[in-house]
């Protein structure tokens, strides 16, 4: 009996000691699983990861791959890079309002295109974006809050993407082609003028200025050669009739054919 219980009592102590280190093991990996200042949580049956506030300035590169909802919001990045979001295959919303992105490449929301249900690109510095960025993106976006560019760019980007129905009025001015646009909700603008076509009346009075300065360039030019050959040709008679009689003859049909 001594025999068993020592037996018993060493055998619990063992299962307790590995319990222990599967324990320890396994709040190790969850610790380290998410970036730093980063939060997992399960809401409304979506895996959810919350960054906000975190005081990030890139986007995290060990975000887990089956994050349904994705909360960056409130943090320092200012750039998304190409493919950012690449291995986040059901990525259903992404929060990156409150930030400093000031540039989205053309390819950082690649891959996203065919799950991503809302995107919020608010309260940035943008000012102005490409339209491939929103290339066949499905996802309702909100682009209120930023310093816009309010040109023919803008104007494309607004028609592509499905925008958040109301953050459309809080997309204004900061800047246009027309300074008496500045100030104003962007809504307004396009009531008022089609920027794209301003945009070409713009391009088309500068071609046409340009084309007529290099005509005028042109016809000065030519001007001036016939001028200065016309110059050299009188020069050159005047000083063959100052020559001998002889001479003179015999350099005049050289001079015609310089002439002609």
């Amino acid at each position: 009996m001594p025999f068993l219980d020592w037996y018993l009592r060493r055998s619990l102590a063992t299962w307790l000691f590995f319990h222990s280190l599967v324990l320890m093991s396994l709040c190790f990996q969850s610790a380290t699983t998410f970036p730093k200042g980063c939060y997992p949580s399960q809401e409304d049956g979506y895996k959810t990861l919350r960054c906000s506030n975190a005081q990030l300035t890139e986007v995290p590169r060990d975000i887990p791959n089956d994050t349904n909802r994705l909360y960056l919001d409130f943090n320092q990045i200012t750039y998304l890079p190409s493919d950012a979001f690449r291995n986040l295959p059901v990525l259903m919303e992404l929060d990156l309002s409150h930030n400093s992105l000031g540039h989205l490449d053309p390819t950082s929301l690649r891959g996203l295109t065919d799950h991503l249900h809302s995107l919020d690109l608010s309260s940035n510095k943008l000012v102005s974006v490409s339209k491939e960025v929103f290339a066949n993106l499905k996802a309702r976006t909100n682009l209120s809050g930023n310093p816009w560019m309010c040109d023919c760019e803008l104007q494309e980007v607004i028609r592509l993407v499905d925008l958040d129905p109301g953050s459309s009025s809080a997309i204004v001015c900061s800047s246009s082609v027309q300074e008496e646009h500045a100030g104003k909700p962007f809504i307004q603008v396009v009531k008022e003028v089609d920027l794209c076509n301003v945009f070409r009346r713009t391009t088309d009075v500068a071609m046409l200025v340009t084309m007529f300065g290099w005509f005028a360039m042109v016809i000065s030019y030519l001007v001036y050669y016939v001028r200065q050959n016309q110059e050299d040709a009188r020069r050159h008679l005047e000083y063959l009739k100052s020559l001998p009689s002889k001479q003179r003859n015999s350099e005049e049909p050289s001079t015609l054919s310089t002439v002609v």
